[in-house]
């Protein structure tokens, strides 16, 4: 006889249903307002930034199978959670990524190419955060970025950067994770530091349902939201292919931490329709069948057909689809015209002063590099 199994449910926050019709869940009726305040050209442009996401995302894999870069991590599928969630911060919050969330680094200012760079191997680091509108470094190491952003947020606690009553002013912290970092340790050990000093912080889990090959219900036996109520905070659901209710809710969430309320964990339920990388095969490990279920709630169709419904004309749709086309076929050249730096690049940074070891460290890969020199002639 089989052992009854427990079931852990939590509901899933909604604004828009699949079919594109705004209908808010009883879980989102109090984010409505939040939504009824934008104006047509903010609403307009959450569908802009899916659309140029979805075309450098092709052009990206593209350019991985023509032997141009050495990975591309796609984000088909999950442009609402991030288009969404990164509109919802304001200019002075920081913003940590893993390695997937390539729209946000463009909405917070970064160009593209510095991306692409970083996966064709021409770049040493990536991107300087100031100078990007807050947004941090890539992070390869699943979670460590968890500490990072934590780490962060009680800075800006130290240094009385946040809860003073300014919105204009006070900063959050919002990091991004995937449902495979919540296995690892560095995930919960931020949260517990999160909650302990109740950082101005919103933990924003992309579940997008597979860790390579590892479904999440491997993972975790119970939604993923429920861990922020484990921890001390609140945990949320949400569609995670309805752009509306990831910017009400991550919107709302950033302001109560930054108000001095303290952290809160968003899970955006998503799919992630490619690959976990250009070197994974996702055929290996799922089905035709759940493919085809997650493409019936494909996040641009949905919010299209929402758009449509509203009024937007044709016009704006060609529009868009022609500045996507404009912007893939720019990073596309500015990338193959990406080259190497300099290998003294790599010293460059090390130290802010000359360092003598750094200096005969320098030296001898010269040496080394110009023993080669006449070689195979």
């Amino acid at each position: 006889m089989a052992a009854p199994s427990r079931e852990f449910t939590a509901p899933t926050l909604q604004l828009l249903t699949h079919e594109g019709e705004l209908r808010p869940s009883a879980e989102a009726e109090p984010y409505l307002p939040i939504i009824e305040a934008l104006p047509d050209a903010a609403l307009e442009q959450f569908y802009r930034d899916m659309a140029i996401s979805r075309r450098i995302d092709v052009m990206g894999a593209n350019l991985q199978r023509q032997g141009q870069l050495a990975l591309w991590v796609p984000s088909h599928g999950q442009e609402a959670a991030q288009v969404g969630s990164a509109r919802a911060a304001r200019p002075q919050d920081h913003i940590f990524p893993s390695y997937r969330e390539h729209v946000v680094g463009m909405i917070r200012g970064l160009d593209p190419v510095d991306i692409v760079k970083l996966l064709r191997g021409v770049t040493l680091g990536g991107w300087n955060p100031a100078e990007n509108g807050n947004f941090h470094l890539y992070t390869l190491v699943l979670a460590s970025q968890t500490l990072h952003a934590t780490g962060y947020a009680m800075g800006l606690q130290f240094d009385r950067a946040t809860a003073t009553g300014d919105p204009e002013t006070d900063a959050a912290v919002l990091v991004y994770y995937g449902d495979g970092s919540t296995s690892q340790g560095d995930a919960s050990e931020a949260l517990v530091f999160a909650s302990s000093y109740q950082t101005p912080q919103v933990f924003f889990v992309q579940n997008n349902q597979w860790a390579i090959s590892v479904p999440v219900s491997r993972q975790s036996r119970s939604p993923l939201s429920l861990r922020g109520g484990g921890f001390g905070m609140p945990g949320i659901r949400i569609d995670g292919n309805d752009v509306l209710a990831s910017y009400a809710v991550t919107r709302q969430a950033l302001e109560e931490a930054r108000s001095g309320v303290g952290p809160s964990l968003i899970e955006a339920v998503t799919y992630r329709m490619g690959a976990h990388t250009t070197a994974d095969d996702p055929t290996k490990y799922r089905t035709d069948d759940e493919v085809e279920y997650w493409t019936e709630r494909d996040p641009i169709t949905r919010y299209r057909a929402w758009l449509e419904a509203r009024g937007a004309s044709s016009a704006f749709f060609d529009e868009v689809d022609a500045e996507a086309a404009d912007v893939a076929a720019d990073l596309r050249r500015r990338a193959l015209d990406a080259t190497a730096p300099p290998r003294s690049a790599i010293f460059e940074h090390v130290y802010s002063d000359p360092h003598p070891v750094v200096e005969a460290q320098a030296a001898w890969l010269e040496a080394y590099e110009n023993s080669f020199e006449g070689e195979g002639q």
